[in-house]
């Protein structure tokens, strides 16, 4: 039996987002459970498609005797300030310390958090349980598939093992695959040979979806290699919003320098194949209305304000388009707007006031919506996944309500209290909305909804409306991203 420690530190930045990840955002984790530090963290993950949940079942099940240090995740946003990165991971290291001697390590990382104070996030996390750990201790980390890979990342851990999919319905798999091929390393003391390269271009975020081409026959092909050569395999898309030298692209692998060369290729072949079509919010309602239909709805996915993005999910654009189109049995979820909610509760249900709706981020061409709605529903945001992503995730997502529109009353609005992004059917069904009997979806996210709104839907359509999670990275200022990368598929080049 050996003793492994289990670990965790997610967070996904958005430097161009409005809004920094602090202690607090961590405690309240997004969705995702609190931070949780020594034993309790397998309780808080038990159960849940989440990386850390699948590790810890796969070692138990090898036998080994695990070790709980510290586990902790918030909505993506900007910086993870200083204050709570340095919190989070000292205690994650002294529990390290306290645990010693240890024969291996595993975290459940992200791979692109960005601190105040660290551009890699992960590559200090990294060199921080390096240093307690030193060389002889192997060190395997699960990365979500919007990881920046960086080198030092990939020197200072034995294996990296990523998603392969998006929306990320495993999680908890990648979790398992990771905690595999650390027992592997711990039982023959061999470490496997391992592979990196970048690539030299930037795709936005809602291109990146599994489920559509060019990545679903990415992932078959990445499939193929390993069947054939025996290596453990990633193709990362990459977060095309953190400002930093080595956002991008990656693929990187151990066990084979040749399939990982193969699978670069792969992706360097289908760069023209990542564009996709966006379209202007009026634009998407007015399809939406002409070929929605209850039970076989039109989704709208408001992906420039996605909270999965480091959107606040407080934008009006998608909304202000379907009320002045009067659009008929449409609802619009989540807004996350803290005060209306509250509003709704102290009002009570069946009454009719005036609301101010969202526009509280400062966003350039966002303001708050005004106008009379009708509370039709209350919830206090505690309920469980059951969509194919976030199955077993114990939302706290404080008051909820649904309101209608006096103006357009085919238009609804659900609202929450604390920034998740709307990626399953339950956010809706808390609070009376059946989302398959409505025409019209649209939803604060960019494709994690698909697991679970895709098969209801008639067809989904990407909107291009105000928010800080631009579609297109060419949009954004850089100013640390290195030069020569193409800002966008066969787009212009950073100089």
């Amino acid at each position: 039996m050996s003793r492994i420690a289990i670990g965790g530190f997610q967070h996904e930045t958005n430097t161009f987002a409005p809004s920094k990840a602090d202690y607090a955002a961590f405690e309240a984790g997004g969705g995702w459970p609190g931070v949780q530090y020594g034993e309790p963290l397998f309780a808080a993950v038990e159960g849940a498609n989440i990386p850390a949940a699948g590790a810890i079942q796969a070692l138990r099940a090898h036998g080994h005797s695990l070790v709980g240090t510290a586990w902790a995740a918030a909505s993506p946003s900007a910086h993870v300030t200083s204050d709570a990165f340095e919190k989070i991971l000292n205690e994650l290291v002294q529990r390290l310390k306290a645990a010693s001697p240890l024969d291996g390590v595993y975290l459940d990382l992200h791979g692109a958090m960005v601190v105040e104070s660290f551009d890699d996030g992960e590559g200090e996390i990294l060199r921080r349980v390096r240093e307690v750990v030193g060389a002889r201790v192997p060190v395997v980390a699960s990365l979500d598939l919007h990881a920046n890979v960086t080198r030092a990342m990939v020197a200072r851990a034995d294996a990296l093992v990523a998603y392969r999919t998006y929306p990320h319905v495993d999680m908890a798999e990648t979790g398992a695959r990771a905690a595999h091929l650390l027992h592997q390393i711990v039982t023959s003391g061999k470490r496997p040979e391992r592979s990196f390269h970048a690539l030299d271009y930037l795709t936005g975020i809602p291109s990146q979806c599994s489920f559509i081409e060019p990545c679903k026959g990415i992932y078959e092909e990445l499939a193929r290699l390993e069947q054939k050569t025996g290596a453990v395999l990633s193709f990362t898309p990459g977060f095309p919003m953190a400002d930093f030298a080595e956002c991008g692209m990656a693929v990187f692998g151990y066990g084979s320098p040749e399939a990982v060369a193969r699978l670069r290729g792969a992706v360097a072949d289908a760069e023209k194949d990542f564009a996709l079509e966006l379209h202007p919010a009026p634009d998407a309602v007015r399809r939406a209305r002409s070929r929605g239909a209850p039970g076989s709805p039109v989704v709208l996915a408001d992906t420039q304000d996605n909270p999965g993005a480091g959107g606040n999910g407080d934008t009006t654009g998608l909304l202000k388009a379907l009320l002045e189109q009067k659009a008929e049995d449409a609802v619009l979820g989540m807004l996350i707007d803290p005060a209306s909610a509250l509003k709704a509760h102290e009002t009570g249900l069946n009454s009719t006031v005036i609301f101010q709706l969202g526009g509280k981020s400062g966003i350039a061409g966002d303001a708050p919506l005004s106008g009379e709605f009708t509370v039709e529903r209350l919830g206090d945001g505690r309920f469980t996944c059951t969509g194919p992503m976030f199955k077993g995730f114990r939302m706290t997502l404080g008051n909820m309500a649904l309101l209608r529109s006096r103006a357009a009353p085919g238009v609804r609005v659900v609202l929450a209290s604390r920034k998740c992004q709307a990626a399953d059917q339950e956010m809706f069904r808390h609070v009376g909305v059946e989302p398959r009997a409505s025409r019209v979806v649209a939803l604060k996210s960019s494709v994690h909804f698909r697991a679970d709104f895709g098969p209801i839907a008639k067809e989904v359509l990407v909107v291009k409306s105000p928010g800080p999670a631009l579609a297109d990275p060419a949009e954004f200022k850089w100013t640390k991203l290195r030069k020569g990368v193409r800002l966008r598929p066969l787009g212009p080049v950073h100089a």
